[in-house]
């Protein structure tokens, strides 16, 4: 079987260059000690780091490449390189014709479909409801909210022609939905019996981005927005924090990934947002992606769109609104955070196939017995839950068939040869310990053996993985207390922690001269006194800086 491979999209994905603590009722996931420097000293010098960018090329054209090619660039060797080589090897996406779009395969659109599943269920527990607004927005609906305007109109697209004319008013290719949905809500909205309104949509986003990554950043992306409107602060602050909570037990339950749940400084806040709340998670390459966020719109678009209800004493209130978001960007936090040389390390919990069957014969009187084998073991596993597939294709060596899904990260392999068959047992590999050492002989075929054995080694590579990811990411924050220790750890590719309590300005210097910036404020935060690492003065709270994707 040839594979379609992305060999040349480094041509047109290039990587970017170089409130309080959280409410109690709220989940305390384990992270490492928060904070363990004692800062008194600032520094006051800095080197400036220069990154180039270029105007992306067209899209080159697909070459069909023979399996003998199916090579992945080592990950130490050229990160990027074998990010783009897992995506094409392990058929999750390939390119549109737009430079800067991609088309997402079956097999990647199972894992947002296992995402959908998970979050969609979440959000109805939580008292949403699912619904769809146009993608075409009136211009004039995105100039209404000034802050909003100016942070999305380079990305915007437009529309000016429809039908063979030119438009009365242009048209926004929907970057996000805040404005529409505020024009429908000042329509539904009239009394304090109308709060709270609350829905959450499943769609498409276009935002026109010049330098662009696959599923990290494209031209058009999936996600799901949530947008809801409230009769108080107190319940929209509430309701942002429920949503990062849901969004950070997605991480590590389901994707494995030990995010940084916290609030965003000023100056990386939505645009048109009173606060922004993030999860952070470090990639492999130990860039930070900001992995989903939720906002506290205050009343911001109520006001621009006067959004008002009258309240129980017959008074006139503009609302108080929400709205949070998780993306397809996901799948490559997936990606990056739990591949490795071989490919594709999946979660359990949202991977397509979790165990692959590949039944081994050499002589054609073994077929029959292997292939029946393999069917009765797939379907007690079936008939469990879990998500099982036989490999029973005659082209290949049962070799190949290891390498193929072992790059496509599925959890668990089961070969069956006629030795198993006449022993009424399996060989089960786990994916995420190679070799000899995760492979384990004679697991029995019985129904009352099998089952309990699968899900017990699915649950533990779930747990290894996210072990294993938390080790990394604690190994590569550093706590500093001056500027020139947050320039050292840059500098060697960490996350640096400290405190701060620096202006706008200041922060934006360290971006200029370092390329990090402010991830988020933790919302777990230590205890005591510090002093701020730019300025020495009194600071509440440690900030985590990084560069980022």
């Amino acid at each position: 079987m040839g594979a379609l491979r992305l060999p040349s999209l480094t041509s047109l994905f290039t990587s970017p260059s170089s409130a309080a603590a959280l409410h109690r009722r709220h989940l305390h996931l384990p992270l490492r000690r928060l904070y363990t420097a004692n800062c008194s000293a600032q520094s006051s010098t800095a080197e400036k780091e220069i990154s180039s960018t270029s105007e992306l090329e067209g899209p080159p054209k697909l070459k069909l490449q023979q399996d003998k090619d199916r090579v992945i660039t080592p990950r130490s060797q050229d990160f990027n390189s074998w990010y783009l080589d897992i995506i094409a090897n392990a058929e999750l996406a390939d390119y549109g014709p737009v430079r800067g779009t991609m088309v997402i395969r079956p097999y990647g659109y199972a894992i947002w479909e296992a995402i959908q599943d998970y979050l969609n269920a979440k959000f109805k527990e939580t008292g949403h409801s699912n619904m769809y607004f146009p993608q075409f927005i009136p211009y004039s609906f995105i100039e209404k909210e000034a802050s909003h305007v100016e942070g999305f109109s380079p990305e915007l697209a437009l529309v000016t022609i429809g039908g063979g004319k030119e438009l009365e008013e242009k048209l926004v290719v929907r970057p996000t939905s805040e404005t529409i949905v505020n024009h429908m809500f000042t329509q539904w909205i009239h009394s304090y019996r109308d709060l709270p309104l609350m829905i959450n949509q499943w769609a498409n986003v276009t935002r026109w981005e010049m330098r662009t990554k696959p599923f990290v950043r494209t031209l058009e992306f999936l996600w799901q927005e949530g947008h809801t409107a409230h009769a108080t602060p107190e319940e929209a602050e509430m309701e942002a924090l429920q949503m990062i909570d849901v969004y950070t037990k997605f991480a590590y339950e389901q994707a494995a990934i030990p995010v940084i749940a916290g609030r965003k400084s000023k100056v990386e806040t939505f645009a048109g947002a009173s606060k922004t709340y993030t999860i952070e998670a470090m990639m492999g390459d130990r860039k930070a992606l900001q992995a989903g966020t939720s906002h506290n719109l205050g009343q911001n678009f109520s006001r621009a769109f006067g959004t008002q209800f009258t309240d129980e004493n017959g008074q006139r209130e503009h609302v108080w609104q929400t709205s949070w978001a998780i993306s397809t960007r996901f799948i490559g936090g997936i990606i990056m955070t739990h591949g490795d040389d071989t490919g594709l390390m999946l979660p359990p919990k949202l991977a397509p196939v979790q165990v692959i069957i590949v039944p081994i014969w050499k002589k054609a009187d073994e077929r029959t017995g292997v292939l029946n084998a393999a069917s009765s073991v797939k379907e007690i596993l079936q008939a469990a839950g879990i998500k099982v597939k036989i490999d029973d294709s005659e082209q290949r060596t049962p070799g190949w068939k290891f390498n193929f899904w072992e790059m496509k990260g599925v959890p668990l392999r089961i070969e069956i040869g006629p030795r198993d068959v006449s022993s009424s047992s399996v060989v089960v590999s786990r994916r995420d310990i190679p070799g000899k050492q995760g492979k384990v002989f004679g697991i029995s075929m019985e129904s009352s053996s099998l089952v309990p054995y699968v899900k017990d080694k699915l649950d533990e590579i779930q747990s290894s993985l996210l072990g294993t990811a938390m080790s990394f990411r604690d190994s590569n924050i550093m706590d500093v207390c001056s500027y020139a220790e947050l320039k050292e750890a840059i500098a060697q590719g960490k996350w640096a922690r400290g405190p701060w309590s620096a202006s706008d300005s200041e922060e934006l210097k360290v971006k200029e001269e370092t390329g990090a910036t402010i991830r988020c404020f933790p919302f777990e935060q230590p205890q005591g006194t510090k002093k701020c690492l730019m300025t020495g003065n009194p600071a509440d709270e440690v900030a985590i800086f990084a560069k980022s994707y």
